[in-house]
């Protein structure tokens, strides 16, 4: 495993948030809950839809210009 350094204040870049991004996005924004009950309801069945799209995962956590490179003896 390698740490790939993000600039402070680019959530842009921060796959995490593009996740959540596509979660708020695509369910999960302008509506009003009930209960906190409702709200994990919400969240674990916007979650199971968005990992149901083929790729949605990849697509948002692979970039084409990180590229690591590894070490002698960094195994």
């Amino acid at each position: 495993m390698s740490l790939l350094l993000l600039p402070a204040g680019s959530p842009e870049l921060n796959p995490a948030e593009q996740v959540w991004q596509q979660l708020r996005d695509r369910s999960l924004a302008n509506r009003c809950y009930d209960s906190y009950e409702d709200i994990v309801g919400a969240c674990c069945a916007a979650w199971n839809a968005f990992t149901q799209i083929p790729g949605a995962i990849r697509s948002l956590c692979t970039r084409s210009w990180a590229h690591l490179s590894l070490h002698p003896g960094s195994l």
